[in-house]
């Protein structure tokens, strides 16, 4: 009730203080038009705008100018089509473009080339939403906008939550967005921003990790991006779950604009305009946030104080003839700390404070890149980047007799990295394209890891290395389209690591057949490999000697068949079965056991290792969709999947995240008004998951109260499955638009029933029981943010 009651009230204060008088809100749709492979403009091409929802609209024309750019001034604010059309070019057509009068909305449209037959006169085409951005990736892949980030419930503008809707893709844990895809363990996950990897993007995050509690990335600056479960074309490499392709947007070039927003989570800020001389723009987000809110409504997030910052940015500059500069960037600063209390009758209430701790990460990536078209037919991208990632971990116990503290855990994790990347596009015809490139990575490390041995009572040191090394990564890929209706993909990809001149070459291959604009056919195939956590690699015996140096890079094949159907107007279907062999999998060296890198959550484990596992991930994949229309939209998934696997004991098991099958639906409706000059708009979404559990391995509770710690039965590893996981989130949105300014209410609320999702068991030793803890209860998300 008290969270109801705060909700509330925060709500009808919000509502009291809306000050401003509409007027006839109108705003400038602009945007530029340039051709998918080669990133040319297009001059002369015919762009055509109509209201969503009049009866029998009439189109508003333009031309783009020489720098492919059109611009519409003053449109009543509200959702337009836009229908791009080019000589010798199909057709494009973006759906539901969102006109606010708080900021000026700058479309970037890509057209594709049409391979022109002899009986063909009219080129068409039909406007496919989820079709990705990267024309190499024709299987597996869709992309995914900003305002789908903000509009799915409880996303909270976080790319990783907002996929989960995506089929064959999971949360890991409600209380970070770690994300399982297709049975993979979550730290298979590659990230890229601006065609260069990066490292994990999220606050919170762990060594060795692809996710955190909370994403470091701004919505702001975020455009429209890719997402892959498998099979990824050959640019992609280091993976072996899935992509996460990121783009950025321009700021404005015209004018300023600003947004500030604050909700639970905290403050943000953010800023865009034009460079001096007009050929360039900026764009800046600052955000400062403290969890400890959430626990002053009511929320129960422990005694811990939680705090994080991140900034982001992005500028751009043309150059004229040489070109276009942009230089990006992000920075995320993260702590979590819990003081602890020596008085031990507060344990008995709180056992949590007996464990005091420091939980430390800060992130950060710079970037310059430099863009140039030869013509009409070859375009070069040169990036050099530099990243890192600090993690420190301190954990500590408070003793009997005595209340001394004792250190459990030291850990610290410094990586940076300097990349330098140069992709190639050369499009030799409409039929023939090819993309080539060479990425050479500097990294730079200094790791330690230190951890309690109760049976010697010291700290046993499994980790301490500084130094640096290398990795290089080159690809090529080739399309050909003999029609307009036939694709072949062939690519190759290949990865060294040269710490230990462990090196992959990995074939990559797609076709893809569309007999008309409502079905399409793909097949794919890739090889894949990914580098393990580079501290694994310098686990030390007893006798102080390299155990890992020789660690292999782990491979999977992926084998995808899909077929999409487009019946209606908005409407897709798509089933998509796939087939994953691993191997070269790291397992427990010199002894058998289930152990294997496979059922790995995340972080670093120091076994001796070599590259004798395998494993199986093998499932069929069902998606329904209806693309926002009339104000309303669905997305509805299904999976059957299986993940197994192989450790060194050479037995096939269940893996941990083998959970048989995953659901989930996602929905939502908007409703507009526009009475008496004033325009809002209403949003109620709805996303709902059934997942089967996860697995565990059971634990021996006699030999671990006689341990006094956690003892599994390794023998029965992951033989328990945890019951199944089902959530409710609810996201509403109230949009005001007034005279240049736009205000939108957001409240989403995480797990609406307050469902009590069983996430795993432990052993208490101060209970000697073993005991069962819960996923997040009721999470209420509220923010406000204005647009001007």
């Amino acid at each position: 009730m008290q969270i109801l009651k705060l909700l509330l009230a925060f709500l009808a204060s919000l509502l009291l203080s809306w000050p401003f008088k509409a007027h006839g809100q109108t705003q400038n749709l602009k945007g530029q038009v340039i051709d998918k492979a080669v990133r040319y403009e297009l001059i002369g091409a015919r762009v055509q705008v109509a209201p969503v929802n009049e009866v029998n609209p009439q189109p508003i024309g333009a031309v783009t100018d020489v720098d492919g750019r059109f611009r519409f001034p003053s449109l009543p604010i509200g959702k337009y089509h836009v229908m791009v059309t080019y000589i010798g070019y199909k057709d494009a057509v973006v759906t539901n473009v969102v006109l606010d009068a708080g900021k000026e909305t700058d479309l970037l449209i890509t057209m594709e080339e049409a391979v022109m037959e002899q009986k063909e006169v009219v080129i068409t085409a039909k406007s496919v939403k989820q079709k990705p951005l990267n024309d190499l990736s024709l299987v597996s892949t869709r992309t995914f906008s900003v305002e789908e980030t903000r509009r799915f419930a409880a996303a909270v503008n976080d790319p990783a939550r907002m996929v989960t809707s995506y089929a064959g893709v999971v949360a890991a844990d409600d209380g970070n967005n770690h994300i399982v895809i297709r049975g993979n363990a979550p730290n298979g996950l590659l990230w890229r921003m601006e065609g260069v990897d990066i490292p994990n993007p999220n606050h919170f995050s762990s060594a060795g990790t692809s996710g955190g509690g909370i994403s470091i990335l701004s919505a702001q600056l975020l455009s429209n991006s890719d997402f892959s479960t498998g099979a990824f074309a050959a640019e992609y490499g280091n993976a072996l779950s899935g992509v996460f392709d990121l783009k950025l947007r321009k700021g404005n070039m015209d004018k300023r604009e600003f947004t500030f927003q604050a909700g639970v989570l905290g403050l943000d800020a953010a800023a865009e305009g034009p460079l001096k001389g007009g050929n360039g723009s900026y764009l800046v987000n600052y955000r400062y946030s403290t969890l400890s809110l959430l626990g002053k409504i009511g929320v129960p997030l422990g005694d811990a104080v939680t705090n994080f910052q991140d900034l982001s940015f992005h500028v751009w500059q043309s150059a004229g003839k040489a070109g276009s500069f942009s230089l990006f960037g992000f920075g995320g600063l993260s702590k979590q700390t819990l003081d602890g209390d020596p008085d031990s009758i507060s344990w008995v209430e709180n056992p949590q404070l007996k464990y005091p701790y420091v939980f430390q990460t800060n992130t950060g990536v710079v970037g310059l890149t430099h863009s140039k078209v030869w013509g009409s037919n070859t375009h070069l991208k040169t990036a050099l980047v530099y990243s890192g990632v600090d993690n420190i971990q301190e954990g500590k116990t408070y003793e009997l007799p005595g209340n001394k503290l004792r250190l459990d855990f030291d850990a610290g994790n410094l990586q940076t990295k300097a990349t330098l990347s140069t992709v190639l596009s050369h499009k030799f015809n409409a039929r023939h394209y090819l993309r080539s490139g060479v990425y050479i990575n500097q990294l730079y490390f200094k790791l330690r890891q230190r951890e309690y041995d109760s049976e010697t009572e010291k700290m046993q040191e499994y980790l301490r290395q500084d130094g640096n090394s290398q990795t290089v990564q080159a690809f090529t890929q080739w399309q050909y389209k003999p029609t307009d209706r036939v694709t072949f993909n062939l690519g190759v990809h290949a990865l060294s690591m040269l710490l230990n001149q462990k090196t992959s070459v990995e074939p990559r291959a797609a076709i893809q057949y569309a007999p008309n604009a409502k079905h399409r056919f793909t097949l794919g195939y890739g090889l894949h490999s990914q580098v393990m956590p580079l501290g694994m690699y310098f686990l030390k015996d007893e006798q102080g000697r390299l155990v890992n140096e020789e660690l292999d890079l782990s491979k999977a094949h992926h084998m995808v068949a899909a077929y999409d159907i487009y019946p209606g107007k908005n409407l897709h279907f798509k089933a998509e079965g796939y087939y994953q062999h691993l191997f070269n999998v790291p397992v427990d060296q010199g002894i058998a056991s289930s152990f294997s890198v496979l059922n790995v959550f995340g972080g670093l484990e120091f076994h001796a290792l070599n590259n004798s596992g395998k494993g199986r991930n093998y499932g069929l994949e069902l998606t329904g969709e209806q693309f926002l229309t009339r104000g309303f939209y669905w997305l509805a998934s299904f999976s059957l999947f299986r993940a197994e696997y192989q450790g060194s004991d050479r037995v096939w098991r269940d893996g941990r995240f083998d959970s048989k099958y995953a659901s989930s639906v996602t929905a939502g409706k908007e409703w507009a008004w526009n009475k008496k000059g004033k325009n809002r708009t209403f949003g109620v979404n709805l996303k709902s998951i059934a997942v089967g559990g996860q697995k565990e391995t059971p634990i021996d509770l006699e030999a671990s109260q006689a341990a006094g710690e956690a003892v599994y039965r390794e023998e029965l590893a992951f033989t328990n499955q945890l019951p199944a996981y089902f959530r409710v989130d609810l996201g509403l949105r109230l949009k005001r638009n007034y005279k240049h300014l736009t205000t939108t209410l957001a409240i989403d609320i995480q797990n609406v029933s307050n469902r009590q999702n069983i996430g795993g068991r432990y052993f208490n030793p101060d209970t000697q029981k073993i005991e069962t803890w819960h996923q997040a209860p009721l999470l209420p998300i509220i923010a406000y943010r204005v647009d001007f």
